[in-house]
C-alpha cells in the first residue's frame, strides 16, 4: 500500500478519532525519558487552524505552521551566518565521521541542523546532529557523513584541515534518512548519487562537476540547477513575510507529504528559512522530471492527511535516545511510514524534522 493510500485511509477514520486528532496541541504528549532526561516543552498551538497554506509553485506545496514560541531569549547564529562572519570553524579531522566545530565569538551561539552541508576539508560533509554551540567553546565533536565520494586532499585553492562555508541543506528526505536513521555512509553515498542523477536528468544536464564529480555541494552549484531551484525560491520566498507567529513549514512535492519542520523559536525559523526553501526547492526539480502535474492540477493535501502524518509521527515508540551533548538532547520516533527526529535544549523543544518514508 503506498503512502497516499495509507494516508486516504487514515482520512476516514472514525470522527470521534478527529476529534481527538484536533485537540491535540502542536506537541508530544508527555512521556517516560527516565529519571535524568528532561521533560519535553509544550506550546500552546493547536495544527487545526493553524496552517496556511498552501502555497504552491508547479509541484512543490507548502504549508506554513504557526505557533508559539518554546524558546526565549536572543536568537542564535545560524551556521551559514557564523561562517560567513568567521565566527564558528569546522575543523577537519580526518575521521570521515567526526569532525570538529569551534565557536569564537565571544557573545553568539550557533545553531547548527542535521542536515547541514560544509564544503573543504579533504571531503565535503554532511552534519548530523542538532547541536547549540556556546560562544568560546573550544572544539567539540560533531557526527558528520561524507557527501563526496573520492577525494582526500585539499580542492583548488580551499583549506584542506577546515571547512569554508555551509549555504545548503540536504536537498533529499532519503539523504536525511540515511544519515539520521539507517547511520549509514553507504547509504548516504547510493542517495547523494540518486540525488545528482535526478538533477540531470530533470535539468537535462550533466550536473556532476568536472573538479570533483562526487561532491555534491558542487552538484547543487551547478548553474542549471540553481537557475531551475531559483524560480520555485523567488515565488515561495515572501509568503513568510508579516506572519510572526510562523514556526515551521510543510512542504509536499508532486501532491505528496514529503517532509515538515517546526521550531522552538520562531525567529530562528525565519533566520533558517531561506536555506530550507532552497533545499525544498532543489528536491522538487529533482522530483520533476518524470511528469510532474502542472501547478493547476497539483493535488490539495486534505487537512485530515496533515493529522495523521503528525498523529502518526508523534505518536510512535521512541527508537532512539542519544545526549549529544550536556545541553542538547535528540530523540527519534518511527513508524514504517515515518520519522521524527526532535531536540531539545535544556529540555526545551528546539526543533523537530518530520519525515514521510
Amino acid at each position: 500500500m503506498t503512502n497516499r493510500q495509507i494516508l486516504a485511509v487514515l482520512a476516514g477514520l472514525s470522527s470521534l478519532a478527529l476529534g481527538v486528532f484536533a485537540v491535540r496541541l502542536f506537541t508530544l504528549q508527555p512521556f517516560a525519558l527516565g529519571p535524568d532526561a528532561p521533560e519535553p516543552a509544550t506550546t500552546a498551538a493547536r495544527r487545526e487552524g493553524q496552517l496556511s497554506g498552501p502555497y504552491t509553485y508547479k509541484n512543490l506545496s507548502v504549508y506554513l505552521i504557526h505557533g508559539e514560541n518554546a524558546q526565549n531569549g536572543k536568537t542564535p547564529l545560524t551556521l551559514e551566518e557564523a561562517m560567513s562572519r568567521k565566527q564558528v570553524v569546522v575543523h577537519e579531522t580526518e575521521d570521515v565521521n567526526e569532525l570538529a566545530i569551534e565557536n569564537v565569538s565571544q557573545k553568539d551561539e550557533v545553531y547548527v541542523q542535521a542536515g547541514d552541508i560544509v564544503k573543504g576539508g579533504k571531503q565535503d560533509r554532511f552534519l548530523a546532529v542538532d547541536l547549540i554551540v556556546p560562544a568560546m567553546s573550544g572544539r567539540l565533536p560533531i557526527d558528520s557523513f561524507c557527501v563526496e565520494h573520492g577525494r582526500w586532499t585539499a580542492r583548488g585553492s580551499e583549506s584542506s584541515m577546515q571547512f569554508e562555508s555551509s549555504t545548503n541543506y540536504a536537498p533529499s528526505k532519503d539523504m536525511k534518512l540515511a544519515a539520521k536513521s539507517t547511520r549509514s555512509q553507504t547509504e548516504v553515498w547510493t542517495r547523494v548519487a540518486e540525488s545528482q542523477s535526478k538533477l540531470s536528468a530533470a535539468t537535462n544536464t550533466n550536473t556532476a562537476s568536472s573538479v570533483s564529480n562526487s561532491s555534491l555541494p558542487l552538484t547543487l552549484e551547478n548553474s542549471r540547477v540553481r537557475s531551475d531551484s531559483a524560480e520555485y525560491v523567488d515565488a515561495l520566498a515572501d509568503i513568510v513575510e508579516s506572519k510572526p507567529d510562523v514556526i515551521g513549514f510543510l512542504f509536499a512535492i508532486n501532491g505528496e507529504i514529503n517532509s515538515a519542520d517546526t521550531y522552538g523559536s520562531g525567529d530562528l525559523f525565519i533566520k533558517l528559512w531561506p536555506k530550507l526553501l532552497k533545499a525544498a526547492a532543489i528536491e522538487a526539480v529533482a522530483e520533476s522530471d518524470h511528469a510532474a502535474p502542472p501547478e493547476a492540477n497539483v493535488p490539495k493535501l486534505q487537512m485530515t492527511a496533515i493529522e495523521s502524518f503528525f498523529e502518526f509521527a508523534e505518536s510512535a515508540a521512541i527508537t532512539d535516545k542519544r545526549q549529544i551533548t550536556d545541553r542538547i538532547l535528540m530523540l527519534t520516533r518511527e513508524t514504517k511510514t515515518s520519522a521524527l527526529f526532535e531536540s531539545h535544549d535544556r529540555g526545551t523543544l528546539l526543533h523537530r524534522n518530520y519525515i514521510m518514508k
